[in-house]
């Protein structure tokens, strides 16, 4: 069959997927829950204890001193009691994680690729077809993304140079922006970075970019450092998750997480249209985060970290092969995306909400919830299910930006309205898809907007490769107000704008 003869249909709709929750996912959420139930009612225990020593007067505690010698099992029964559940208490307890600032990077204006000139450009490179080129800027039109987003310098050669030298040009210009500004925002001294991680999907050179970032900077040598690579668009929630697990284990430290994707040795020459849309969505971007477990950033910091949930559809080979980096009939390599991309996506971020829910969702949604599910199991499948209310979880979204039709989507599943999708579309209109760093340009949006106020709570959410659909939720310390080298800033009252259907 000829390249001519494929066409790709991707579903432009999720599956409705709370129309068929299993109850499995249910329980797991629960399952979370009850991790903390020790914490949940020692601290009550704790409290009534206090208020009730504290309303004693002289002669109460005379009477209860006079009680107490003559019962020397009971003092000792109370004290053991006492001793092993504060012990449990403070041994188990997480520490806090606190996000003390993020920075993203800001492309320059003279990177970016207006959709006439991608399309002339990829006509000049010989390598397209007429009938690929004619996809290709279908796509970019129903696509969401402006007219201001960036492709890297190799790109905008004739013809294009994805060498090896120019991706690494990349990647530094992207980490050691973001770094550059992070480091200068925070004050923080680079050497006081006691945790590494950076996670990139398509490129991963020897050495490896984390170790680019320490030779750059100069980190100290037994600094813990990791390099994820292959996880996607939802390893900026990963790296995350893993930089959580590790700041339990080491004590009073900071934690950089640096999320960005690399395109120059990533571009695609086929005619294969399933491996061209990337071409059309995938743009320059990053964001360093930096994390720390100290007490005393808790008054600096924008955020505490809640709750990170992981879902992994990888056993299933649908979902394993959904999107897939490989070569074509001629030999050229690209990422493939499946036509059940859509469906795959719907399942896990069903099966990833309805483990989230119990964690965040008020005693009375969760109920209503809970309750109308039993009665679909048990009694009558035919009755409509209860879609809870997750506004009343959230203040803020923040949808992966990898696609119109996803954000389309989640708006319509949740019930969310044009405010609570708003970031996800402007970050997708003016960054493009920029993989894992875009849940991040869509916090800061809300930042530059002056929305996020203390106490507001904010839903990271992201999909990626293997399949996987991760959460982050987040809640606000302070007022938050827009970083002075926000890349929003210089374009936030231009924003929102009206995007034709």
């Amino acid at each position: 069959m000829s390249n001519d003869a494929v066409q790709i249909q991707l579903p432009r709709r999720l599956p409705d997927f709370l129309q068929s929750v299993n109850l499995k996912y249910v329980k797991l959420g629960y399952h979370y829950l009850m991790t903390n139930l020790l914490k949940l009612c020692l601290i009550p225990l704790i409290s009534v204890i206090l208020i009730q020593a504290s309303q004693m007067q002289y002669d109460d505690v005379y009477q209860l001193w006079l009680h107490l010698q003559y019962n020397l099992v009971s003092v000792i029964i109370c004290s053991t009691i006492l001793v092993f559940g504060s012990a449990v208490y403070f041994l188990t307890r997480p520490r806090s994680v606190y996000l003390v600032d993020f920075s993203l990077y800001h492309p320059p204006s003279h990177l970016r690729v207006e959709f006439n000139d991608f399309i002339q450009h990829s006509r000049l490179t010989g390598d397209f077809d007429e009938s690929s080129l004619e996809f290709q800027k279908k796509i970019l039109e129903r696509s969401g993304l402006g007219q201001e987003t960036v492709v890297p310098v190799a790109m905008h050669s004739v013809p294009p140079r994805p060498t090896m030298q120019a991706a690494r040009e990349e990647a530094e210009n992207v980490m050691f922006g973001a770094l550059d500004n992070l480091f200068e925002e925070t004050r923080i001294n680079p050497k006081q970075i006691g945790i590494l991680v950076v996670n990139c999907s398509l490129f991963n050179p020897t050495p490896s970019l984390s170790a680019m970032i320490i030779n750059r900077y100069k980190l100290r040598g037994n600094i813990r450092s990791f390099n994820l690579g292959g996880m996607g668009c939802s390893a900026g929630v990963i790296s995350i998750d893993l930089a959580r697990d590790l700041l339990q284990v080491h004590r009073n430290t900071y934690a950089v997480v640096v999320s960005t994707e690399n395109i120059t040795q990533n571009w695609y020459f086929g005619n294969k249209k399933s491996m061209l849309i990337p071409n059309c969505l995938f743009r320059v971007g990053g964001a360093a985060v930096l994390l720390s477990n100290k007490r005393i950033e808790r008054r600096r910091s924008k955020y505490r970290l809640v709750h990170v949930v992981r879902t992994h559809r990888g056993a299933d080979d649908k979902a394993f092969k959904c999107v897939y980096q490989e070569q074509d009939e001629i030999g050229k390599t690209g990422v493939s995306l499946s036509k059940d991309l859509m469906a795959i996506a719907g399942e896990a971020l069903k099966i990833n909400i309805t483990t989230l829910g119990p964690l965040v969702l008020p005693v009375s949604e969760q109920l209503l919830f809970f309750g109308m599910l039993v009665a679909r199991k048990v009694m009558n499948s035919k009755l409509k299910p209860y879609i809870p209310d997750f506004k009343l979880a959230f203040d803020h979204f923040c949808i992966h930006a990898g696609g119109r039709a996803v954000i389309d989507e989640l708006e319509k599943n949740l019930q969310l309205s044009e405010v609570h999708v708003e970031a996800s579309r402007m970050t997708l209109h003016r960054f493009g898809n920029t993989s894992s760093s875009s849940i991040w340009y869509e916090l800061g949006y809300i930042e530059a907007k002056g929305r996020m106020r203390r106490g507001h709570r904010v839903w990271q959410i992201a999909f990626g490769s293997g399949f996987k659909c991760n959460s982050a939720v987040w809640q606000a310390l302070r007022n938050v107000k827009p970083s002075p080298k926000s890349p929003w800033l210089d374009c936030i009252e231009r924003y929102p704008v009206q995007i034709s259907a």
